[in-house]
């Protein structure tokens, strides 16, 4: 969901874009199969990779190959130079700057939803949004919780720019709210539940959670129009496995979490304590109410243009992008119920 770097780092940045880059003129043939991934570390994209271990793709007859990338940038370069077809993440990262009207890239899917899973953390001291006038806050830039602080700030009639806003990685988010100085962390799980374990000493509490804004922090499937256009059926034969792992997760969760929790680097006890409370997998059923049909809006065109605002408002983007250009819903509504037994 987002710009995780909660789980695990890569030894240098851009790892992922570079192992790819030699990888253009091999894989061109086999377009109308392949499709590259790269997204951000976060559990709400374990579908992926579920699909892939349980064969589901491979069965739909298509070849997925997803590796982690947690700086935006060299995921959006990727997507220029055409080293990948898709990208994941939340609906507010996909607005942030520098996208324009012209940056490669349509939504098409979503995969999870945050919550509980994005917040802010506060000292015990500190129980409400207001009480933040004038102190520091941490936060990366553009992050989910990022939108929710500003939220809950602009109900008191506040803005970010009432705060000190200091920017930090958020996989630093238990050693940055040990700091006293530092009166809110906006962060996301396991962050969040970390430090609360390990920085007893200042009470800590979520003072803002994405449980309070369902529907808001959605992580979407973003692929490159080219492909799409030329590749259709592909896109819906991957929508379909992430709707079977899905499935898969509500009916088998146990088995689920033990193929997930290898790919994150985490134990399948650590990987369940991530999800549980924390997000909602987005099922057919839900996915296709986001998208609605071509002519009939589903509710993520709505989410997105209330998004955008936010990210106008708070200078995390600085177009303004309108929904029905930058989603795409015909591969959803191609796909039925009997497409995903």
């Amino acid at each position: 969901m987002h710009n995780r770097v909660g789980f695990r780092q890569f030894a240098g940045v851009g790892l992922a874009v570079a192992l790819w880059a030699g990888m253009s003129i091999s894989t061109a043939a086999r377009a109308d199969d392949k499709i590259r991934i790269l997204c951000p570390t976060w559990s709400g994209y374990a579908p992926v990779f579920v699909a892939q271990d349980l064969g589901y793709f491979k069965k739909l007859g298509i070849d997925v190959d997803i590796k982690f990338e947690d700086e935006r940038a060299n995921v959006m370069a990727a997507m220029v130079r055409k080293d990948i077809e898709m990208d994941m993440r939340t609906v507010g990262e996909y607005q942030g700057k520098p996208r324009d009207a012209t940056t490669p890239g349509v939504i098409i899917g979503t995969i999870d939803e945050s919550l509980g899973g994005d917040g802010v953390l506060a000292p015990g001291d500190i129980t409400s949004v207001e009480q933040l006038k004038g102190k520091t806050v941490a936060s990366e830039p553009n992050i989910p919780g990022r939108l929710l602080l500003q939220m809950e700030l602009k109900k008191k009639g506040l803005t970010l720019a009432d705060l000190n806003v200091k920017q930090i990685a958020t996989a630093d988010t238990v050693a940055v709210f040990a700091d006293p100085s530092i009166s809110a962390v906006v962060s996301y799980q396991p962050n969040l539940s970390q430090a609360v374990d390990k920085i007893k000493q200042r009470n800590p509490h979520v003072l803002i959670s994405s449980a309070q804004y369902p529907g808001i922090i959605v992580d979407v499937i973003i692929v490159r129009q080219d492909d799409l256009k030329a590749n259709p059926e592909k896109y819906k034969k991957f929508m379909i496995g992430i709707f079977k792992a899905i499935d898969y997760f509500k009916t088998n969760k146990a088995d689920f979490i033990k193929l997930s929790a290898p790919h994150f680097n985490l134990t399948p006890e650590e990987f369940a304590a991530s999800i549980d409370g924390s997000l909602d997998y987005t099922g057919y059923a839900q996915t296709a109410g986001y998208f609605g049909k071509p002519g009939a809006p589903g509710s993520l065109y709505k989410v997105f243009d209330e998004v955008m605002q936010l990210n106008l408002e708070n200078g995390a983007a600085d177009h303004n992008l309108k929904a029905a250009d930058q989603i795409d819903s015909s591969i959803v509504a191609g796909i039925t119920e009997a497409d995903v037994k």
